[in-house]
């Protein structure tokens, strides 16, 4: 070889080497089959009801998806892939509508997602997750929202290890799925048994809420007189089949009332065991204004994980001249003889209680019993702004009022993102909603949110409430709704509004009068009231919160 051919060949090794260089270390692998439904069809999915189907004109290519909820359906699309346990994988996809859901879950792992608020324009989404020990297959899926309009997507990726399905084939789609028994807060399924099945997922209203091992299931926590839908798909190695023919199922009236002693429209105060600023305040000198009265808060346990503890707060006491546990159990006796329920609050802004496992769920529930009998209480206030583990609260709640019985109150203040559509108590609610006596969200320190017309809100005035509150309406009976504020600026870092316009909100669902911009679709005149922060800041302002809404709470009728 020449000179002048060794200098071609070494600059051309030069530019391929260079070309190679700038080429990323990974390219993403699509694990999906028909990703951007260029086959012009659904082809590898398999949508709920006939809610999918291929449209043109697409973000690339030809076709995309589009899909309408309709009812209770979310129109959710899934396509089920064969991954690797303890693997970890990358997925997304490109989404345009209200609300717009993308995530995966299978058997031995946590179902994760996430969504968009949506809009007229395309609009990425992207989430990783982390198979179990036990998962070989996942369902990849996408879903909208209730009452919303059709949603697309298109250029879905899931991006891993590929699986392998150890020479099974997927099992057959199960047949024959019914209803076999209901009651006011459960469905029982039946279906035919798949030759070649390890064992079925069972889905309600488009999401997944367990596993069976047999040929039927009941499905509990669900509220009186509600329609829900169900499907169920069979597993094995090799993967989950597609789902099952939709049925629907009613569950049963309410038995009564489970909290007869407390009034149709009430007042929920949150009451310092600390001070930072708002009146110091026995639990006796409370005004009678307040119907129930959380105890915040109840600490963690630092020698027992998931346990909770409570003492007066030294700080407390010594600026009441003394005031001890022996007072306060007095003093909430005496309460509770006028007729008002007393919880205690986990969590709040800078607490947190852990029940990431269920030893901690067993040390939470001893403790809490051991507190609500000591101090003479009526239940819990569920106030986790951050680590919640969904499946475990809801176990930790539902053993508590299995011990206490029907007179057991359970409250929840959840921060308003966590009341929008996939927030984490609206998972929460799901599942213990038929033992929940009333939620009240917190409509401050919150910004800006979509309300349940899909427009954006922002906080601080009453258009804020309501068209946050019917959000909440629209999962929980009008009794179980409340609207929690702040009882004077100094009671939170922003969203304070005054007590009018409290009362304008109350009034807007209660009868449809006194609303702002946004009026909602129908009315609520069972709406249960009003919560604010706190007991205390209302005393600092010479009690006007309470002054203004408990008398307007009486006038709702």
């Amino acid at each position: 070889m020449t000179r002048a051919r060794l200098r071609t060949a070494a600059l051309a090794a030069l530019v391929v080497s260079a070309t190679l260089s700038t080429l990323p270390a990974h390219a993403a692998a699509n694990l999906l089959t028909n990703p951007g439904f260029e086959t012009g069809n659904l082809a590898g999915w398999s949508c709920t009801g006939s809610a999918g189907t291929a449209i043109s004109p697409a973000r690339t290519g030809s076709y995309a998806l589009s899909a309408t909820p309709a009812g209770q359906d979310q129109a959710r699309c899934t396509q089920t892939v064969r991954v690797q346990p303890n693997s970890t994988y990358k997925l997304s996809a490109w989404v345009k509508g209200s609300f717009v859901y993308l995530g995966a879950g299978g058997a031995g792992m946590t179902e994760t997602s996430t969504w968009a608020p949506g809009g007229s324009d395309w609009t990425q989404l992207s989430l990783s997750f982390t198979t179990g020990a036990t998962t070989t297959s996942v369902g990849v899926f996408t879903h909208g929202w209730y009452g919303q309009p059709a949603y697309q997507v298109d250029d879905v990726v899931l991006d891993g290890a590929p699986g392998n399905g150890g020479g099974q084939e997927l099992p057959a789609v199960p047949s024959g799925l019914s209803a076999t028994a209901s009651s006011s807060s459960s469905i029982s399924l039946a279906w035919s048994a798949v030759p070649g099945a390890d064992g079925y997922s069972v889905y309600r209203d488009g999401a997944k809420v367990g596993n069976a091992t047999g040929t039927s299931y009941t499905d509990t926590g669900l509220q009186p007189s509600t329609t829900h839908t169900y499907a169920v798909a069979a597993y094995n190695g090799a993967g989950e089949s597609a789902r099952s023919a939709t049925i629907s199922a009613t569950t049963g009236r309410e038995g009564g009332n489970p909290n007869p002693a407390l009034p149709k429209h009430l007042l929920t105060g949150y009451w310092q065991n600390f001070v930072n600023g708002a009146a110091p305040l026995r639990i006796r000198d409370v005004n009678n204004h307040y119907d129930i009265i959380a105890i915040a808060f109840a600490d963690a346990d630092t020698t027992k994980p998931g346990g909770v503890t409570f003492k007066v707060d030294s700080g407390l006491s010594s600026a009441l001249g003394g005031y001890s546990d022996a007072d306060m159990i007095a003093d909430i006796a005496a309460k509770k003889a006028q007729g008002k329920k007393f919880v205690f609050s986990v969590g709040g802004e800078k607490g947190n209680v852990d029940l990431s496992s269920a030893a901690n769920v067993a040390n939470f529930v001893e403790s809490m019993d051991a507190l609500i009998k000591k101090f003479g209480v009526d239940g819990l206030d569920i106030d986790l702004e951050h680590g919640m583990h969904v499946d475990n609260v809801a176990a930790a709640s539902r053993q508590l009022q299995q011990r206490f019985g029907s007179g057991f109150v359970l409250t929840m203040a959840p921060q308003t993102i966590d009341t929008q559509p996939g927030g984490r108590y609206l998972q929460l609610l799901s599942k213990i909603k038929d033992i929940t006596t009333v939620v009240h969200t917190q409509y401050y320190n919150s910004g800006s949110m979509n309300g349940c017309d899909g427009k954006v809100y922002s906080q601080g005035g009453v258009d804020f409430i309501t068209a946050q509150a019917c959000i909440l309406l629209e999962t929980l009976r009008a009794d179980q709704v409340a609207l929690g504020v702040p009882a004077s600026p100094s009671g939170a870092g922003s969203g304070y509004v005054d007590p009018g316009v409290v009362n304008n909100a109350l009034s807007c669902l209660a009868k449809g009068t006194n609303c702002g911009s946004f009026k909602p679709s129908k009315t609520y005149p069972d709406l249960r009231g009003a919560m604010t922060w706190s007991i205390n800041w209302d005393k600092s302002s010479g009690d006007r919160f309470s002054n203004t809404v408990r008398p307007h709470l009486g006038g709702l009728g």
